[in-house]
């Protein structure tokens, strides 16, 4: 399920009067690529005032050694995204910045607010005047107008009016701040290379650049980094946790350890739980690229049915595809998947994918596995069905548009084109990421939602049906 959902943004920090900051906030946001691929920016202080550069695009396209060097400081934050439905285009790219009273400030959001529409009617009262359609401004004005003295206390206070779903950095003249929601819903990770410290989404960032692991950011913690070094307190508590259970199977790079645990070998748990749950008689196993090999592989070990690679990705598409004309709708999916037809023919295939939203993609790919001769396609599915719009960072649609919500699962099997449909259970896959009570949020499945919100605040239109 590839072209259906918008991934999460991805931030990465560091402070480093030793290091090359930027070209190092660079390389991380190349880890996080698969988190955001609409826009690109960066911020730097260098203890006097604030830089930054950003754009739509890849990271590649965005950043260059000549911008790079327009970046001064030994403080760097950096961002990749992807928009929901209306915060798109270059003016809406992160950090953020501004100038105010207490210095200058930027600022990098990966998540969601639920709040945003009446705190934003509520500061365009007192004088504030927006430039962007991005819901992260608000955080921005609310920290401006805070009567607290320092920029600690102010972002302390400016965050106590939010809700909603985030992983913050903060980018002052002097120090990198992190902050997590109470609720941990968006991952963010501390690491260190040589004697500085370092921030990011995930792990692989660390990787690439050579920094060690440290720890998750508690949910409700603030880090602070300066010259001094990193210190922390508990700004926020909460009774629960409420991590995204979506980035376990879909949004995590495979090699990211998230929120704990190995994102590969959770979706092989996740993939032997399907296998239990569903028993076919099947001559291979396969799985979409990329986010459905890992459970693939791991759905062929518990069932004993040989897996092969049957789909090839072309990486080299990007997800904004424009298909003005009538060959470029029937195309399709054959742009980004190409069956291996000598592996598929004349046999029964289990096609393993990580979720089905509108079930037009799974539709795609059915028919594509029969054209290249496969006898009988078994579509399991890695995610209990989707059911509900999430509103707190991931853009799923509104509940008509999800065919787990509109149809019983022997119409979505019809409409898919599956000789057989079995998505994993909700207790399974919490079993499969060895969840606690309550830790992580399933909404998007359950219609439980960890956080309240009223219909008239929330970004979505949604239908009322119970």
């Amino acid at each position: 399920m590839f072209d259906t959902l918008k991934e999460e943004c991805g931030l990465f920090g560091i402070y480093s009067k030793t290091l090359e900051a930027q070209k190092l906030t660079m390389y991380g946001l190349f880890a996080m690529q698969h988190r955001g691929q609409e826009s690109a920016g960066m911020a730097s202080s260098d203890g006097f005032g604030v830089s930054f550069f950003k754009d739509t695009g890849l990271v590649s396209n965005v950043f260059n050694d000549e911008r790079l060097k327009k970046l001064k400081g030994h403080i760097t934050i950096g961002h990749v995204r992807y928009s929901n439905k209306r915060e798109s285009g270059a003016i809406n790219a992160q950090p953020l910045t501004m100038r105010h009273s207490k210095g200058d400030l930027a600022l990098a959001h990966n998540g969601s607010l639920i709040n945003t529409v009446s705190l934003k009617k509520m500061l365009e009262k007192q004088g504030s005047i927006f430039q962007t359609s991005n819901e992260t401004e608000v955080i921005l004005h609310l920290i401006a107008r805070s009567k607290e003295e320092n920029i600690e206390e102010s972002i302390i206070d400016a965050l106590s009016q939010i809700k909603g779903a985030y992983s913050i950095l903060f980018l002052t003249n002097e120090k990198l701040i992190a902050v997590r929601d109470p609720l941990g819903m968006r991952p963010l990770v501390i690491g260190k290379i040589q004697n500085d410290y370092v921030i990011a989404s995930e792990t692989p960032a660390f990787d690439l650049i050579g920094a060690e692991y440290i720890r998750e950011v508690n949910p409700g913690e603030m880090v602070i980094i300066d010259s001094t070094g990193m210190r922390t307190k508990q700004i926020f508590e909460s009774n629960r946790t409420a991590k995204c259970i979506f980035e376990m199977f879909y949004f995590g790079r495979p090699d990211s350890l998230l929120f704990g645990r190995n994102v590969h070998l959770t979706r092989k748990e996740i993939g032997k739980e399907l296998a239990r749950e569903h028993k076919v008689d099947a001559d291979i196993v396969i799985g979409v690229p990329d986010s459905g090999i890992s459970a693939a592989l791991g759905y062929a070990e518990e069932s004993g049915i040989p897996y092969d690679i049957g789909i090839m990705r072309n990486h080299y598409v990007g997800r904004t595809f424009i298909e003005p004309t009538q060959l470029d709708r029937e195309l399709g999916v054959k742009k980004k998947l190409s069956p291996i037809v000598e592996v598929i023919n004349n046999k029964r295939v289990v096609v393993v994918d990580d979720s089905i939203v509108r079930g037009t993609t799974s539709r795609k790919i059915i028919k594509l596995l029969k054209k290249a001769g496969a006898k009988e396609v078994y579509m399991l599915v890695s995610s209990p069905a989707v059911v509900s719009p999430c509103y707190y960072g991931v853009d799923i649609p509104t509940r008509q548009e999800l065919i787990g919500a509109t149809h019983s699962l022997e119409e979505t099997r019809k409409q898919i084109l599956a000789d057989y449909l079995g998505y994993i259970s909700v207790e399974g896959l919490h079993k499969s990421v060895k969840a606690a009570s309550n830790e992580f949020c399933d909404a998007c499945f359950t219609r439980k939602y960890p956080i309240e919100f009223s219909q008239s605040d929330i970004h979505y239109e949604e239908d009322n049906d119970e």
